[in-house]
């Protein structure tokens, strides 16, 4: 079952369980769409796979399924993050 993290691990951006913004990749490393967006491009950290919509745990299911409170703030260093991102592309 998936944690359903509070926040965005690079800027700490509340993502509720029902954020149409939240974005986890297949370890669940979590961040907001703008963050996927225009900080990653897309590309995961952690791991260095893609990204995908987190799903929405429906409310009614909360009590039995609580979502995650731990809270994971590791800011990415953009700098190394985007010459992982060039050194990937020229080995292509």
């Amino acid at each position: 079952m998936l944690d359903i993290r509070p926040t965005c691990e690079h800027c700490k951006k509340s993502l509720p369980h029902d954020s149409n913004e939240a974005m986890i990749c297949s370890f669940e490393c979590t961040f907001c769409k703008d963050c996927v967006t225009s900080v990653l491009q897309d590309v995961c950290p952690n791991c260095g796979g893609g990204f995908t919509p987190r799903p929405i745990r429906p409310s009614h299911l909360l009590e039995k399924y609580p979502v995650s409170t731990t809270v994971v703030h590791k800011p990415v260093d953009v700098e190394a993050h985007q010459n992982r991102l060039k050194e990937k592309r020229n080995h292509t």
